[in-house]
């Protein structure tokens, strides 16, 4: 059973104002979370990631479908009913939201007292989680002297004081500069590979999903526009706005000004080489076309690394025969995808 499963759930919000529309925020969303995931939510401001989130911890229900979570409905709890099931989720979120008036040591603690973990208990679990996220040497530190990079890991040692088997994360790197997000990013894999912890990422930024995550659900809308493996969206991204937040970080098929400038650069046929896993088909497609005494040069693309695999597009500009050209392309598209952009 995945630890959180959301089936079909519609989120409308009234009208904010007389003639107004309803918002709806969500519209037939459905997604499941294994346990042991680091799965991320990414769309754009107004795409209802950070209400999806909320349902999940039922600060908000839906106004129609079901959530889910350690295969508890929570949607129809009450209030008093859903102190057991916020134990097992931890939040952290953009603007830390620390207490000012406590100290790195009291923001930590004050969950435990929230959850009645008996005070003798409080000193070890405390000590465990400044180790964890090193600010042993800031315990007694307000905030207001801590950098952001300090006060997210505070953040996250509080999410983590009662254990629980769920961390949403919203927007949690988008106030740090990016030295700072990548170390944060490292710690949250760590709490998910030495804890166990399943990691909900919400996102705009599809580098913290590059990452960290090894699934990913795209957003727009107010709903699930794409979804699947990380590497599997990034090699081969089929919604629009998955095909935006991808070109954010990966180069793909020259397209717009970046192909007028190489079509007026490069003669002869301008090609796109896609590929997967390992450099045998990169090989391929020059020894091919060598061999057909095409000739050729790379002008645009890159390499990529997800998940500890390979995938590129490599375009080139290619001269001779065009029958030639035409009979060596057939012979590459088994071992990689072909296009041909101008």
């Amino acid at each position: 059973m995945p630890i959180i499963q959301i089936d079909d759930v519609t989120k409308v919000f009234p009208a904010r104002a007389t003639g107004a529309e309803p918002l709806t925020a969500l519209d037939n969303v459905s997604i499941e979370v294994e346990k042991g995931d680091i799965f991320g939510i990414i769309g754009y401001s107004g795409a209802g990631k950070s209400t999806l989130v909320r349902l999940i911890n039922a600060l908000e229900k839906p106004t129609s479908g079901t959530v889910r979570v350690n295969g508890v409905e929570v949607s129809g709890l009450r209030e008093r009913e859903l102190r057991d099931v916020r134990l097992e989720i931890g939040m952290i979120f953009q603007q830390f939201n620390l207490f000012s008036s406590r100290t790195v040591w009291g923001n930590i603690e004050y969950p435990l007292r929230v959850a009645g973990v008996p005070k003798h208990e409080h000193q070890a679990r405390i000590s465990e989680l400044l180790h964890f996220v090193g600010l042993v040497d800031q315990a007694h530190a307000y905030p207001d002297q801590l950098s952001g990079g300090q006060k997210q890991r505070v953040g996250i040692a509080r999410a983590l004081a009662t254990s629980p088997s769920i961390l949403l994360a919203d927007e949690a790197t988008s106030a740090l500069d990016p030295e700072t997000t990548r170390d944060v990013l490292a710690l949250l894999k760590r709490v998910n590979e030495e804890f166990g912890v399943t990691i909900v990422v919400i996102t705009h930024e599809m580098e913290v999903i590059k990452s960290i995550a090894n699934k990913v659900a795209v957003m727009e809308n107010g709903r699930i526009v794409e979804r699947g493996n990380v590497f599997d969206i990034f090699s081969a991204p089929v919604a629009t706005a998955t095909q935006r937040f991808v070109s954010t970080i990966v180069t793909a098929v020259p397209e717009g000004d970046d192909l007028a400038v190489l079509r007026s650069r490069h003669p002869g046929r301008i090609v796109t080489f896609s590929f997967a896993d390992g450099s045998t088909s990169q090989s391929g497609v020059f020894l091919t076309l060598g061999a057909a005494k095409v000739g050729f040069e790379l002008i645009y693309g890159g390499i990529n690394q997800v998940q500890a695999r390979t995938f590129g597009h490599l375009t080139l500009a290619l001269t001779g025969d065009d029958a030639v050209i035409d009979e060596a392309l057939d012979r590459i598209r088994p071992v990689a995808t072909v296009t041909e952009v101008a």
